[in-house]
């Protein structure tokens, strides 16, 4: 939704609203607090269901602060939707806008589809023109505002499921120290339902069905709840998936458990190569970056269709190469034509993004395909292939020369 400039003025000239903030730059503390604004506004518990606006370049009064409005500031706010700082993923856009007769840095937020929205582990919220901490109360109320919205797939109940079905020490020993702040957990008199419901793990306290997001995060067998939740690993002595079988495993269980696994898998795999001839020294290179393909299966993981389907993500490693499958074509923004361009990204379960990185596993969103490409150039690994269907996604990785 884009604002027209007569709308964004009267914003400007409004002191009170609770969908406006002001900042004369983004230096200092206006850093901290623009991300603040943006996580509250993304959680909207008036529930105007409008966008909240982040004026840069204007003062408290609302008057231009007449800054200069360059590209540097443009993309350092528009990162902070990628940085992984504010979770899940906050719907903004930043952009130049001329308001009031000068430039100005507008970055826009829609409410989230589903609160309660996270900076730091903390959730904030818009009482009026200030920001606050939401309190018990404040969160009962966003995690009701979901039961209303077109939620995505991960976070749709599993109908049979039951709390029984979830893990509790995983939980949380796990996922609750990662995903809120120490000093919010030491503060926090929820119930486990609540903070489950909180953290998008049931539908809510009253109905606390595990969702999709539960079932694969903490599910105690998560492949009882989602057939698909696994990954079929495939060695291969030659070039065809017809060659002798060095070894094969089916590998599942929790988020956690079969990214750990995975990790494990893939460093036994690996070969390195010694150079004696070409330098004094000894020189060590692998046939495959180990980060390169970490980040390559956590991308297939994390963006794979999880919905009417049965099948796993599929590796198969071959003499040559190494092949990657995930079931489910692009999704939403992302098409065949833009597929692992620089900035362009959607996400088919945000809520599962959001997962891996509270558990360590994403340090930032937007990034994994680019980073597989620089680690394997790096490496002398040929480019990584895409070969993008309705159905699914093929990568194929090439060893060193």
């Amino acid at each position: 939704m884009r604002l027209s400039d007569e709308e964004l003025e009267a914003l400007l000239a409004e002191l009170e609203s609770d969908h406006a903030e002001r900042k004369e730059t983004f230096k200092g503390d206006a850093r901290e607090k623009v991300r603040q604004a943006i996580c509250a506004f993304s959680n909207d518990l008036p529930g105007h269901g409008r966008p909240g606006v982040v004026f840069i370049g204007a003062k408290d009064n609302g008057e231009p602060a007449q800054i200069n409005i360059t590209d540097e500031l443009l993309l350092s706010l528009a990162d902070i939707r990628s940085d992984g700082k504010i979770q899940p993923i906050p719907s903004m856009t930043v952009e130049k806008r001329q308001l009031r007769g000068v430039e100005m840095a507008v970055i826009t937020v829609l409410p989230a589809d589903a609160p309660p929205v996270r900076y730091k582990g903390r959730i904030y919220i818009r009482t009026g023109p200030r920001r606050d901490i939401a309190n018990a109360q404040d969160e009962r109320i966003l995690n009701e505002k979901r039961r209303c919205r077109d939620l995505p797939f991960d976070l749709q109940p599993v109908s049979f499921a039951n709390l029984k079905d979830l893990h509790r020490p995983t939980f949380e020993s796990e996922y609750l120290p990662g995903a809120f702040s120490a000093d919010v957990l030491e503060a926090n008199h929820r119930s486990y339902e609540e903070r489950l419901s909180a953290c998008r793990m049931v539908e809510s306290v009253d109905n606390p069905l595990p969702t999709v997001l539960g079932s694969l995060v903490l599910g105690v067998r998560p492949r009882d709840l989602i057939p698909c939740a696994y990954v079929q690993f495939l060695r291969l002595e030659g070039t065809e998936l017809d060659s002798p079988i060095i070894d094969e495993a089916v590998i599942d269980g929790r988020l956690g458990e079969i990214l750990n696994r995975l990790d494990d898998k893939i460093k036994a795999n690996i070969s390195t190569k010694v150079d004696i001839r070409s330098d004094d020294l000894e020189k060590r290179r692998p046939n495959y970056p180990l980060a390169a393909l970490q980040q390559l299966v956590r991308n297939a993981i994390m963006h794979r269709s999880y919905e009417a389907t049965h099948a796993p993500v599929r590796i198969s490693w071959f003499a040559d190469r190494l092949e990657i499958i995930n079931p489910g074509g692009p999704f939403g923004i992302v098409n065949a034509a833009n597929f692992g361009q620089p900035g362009v990204t959607d996400y088919r379960n945000p809520h599962l993004a959001e997962a891996m990185k509270v558990l360590g596993y994403v340090q930032r969103f937007g990034v994994g395909i680019a980073t597989a490409r620089r680690l394997l150039a790096e490496n002398g690994n040929p480019p990584p292939e895409f070969d993008v269907r309705e159905t699914h996604v093929l990568v194929t990785v090439r060893e060193t020369a």
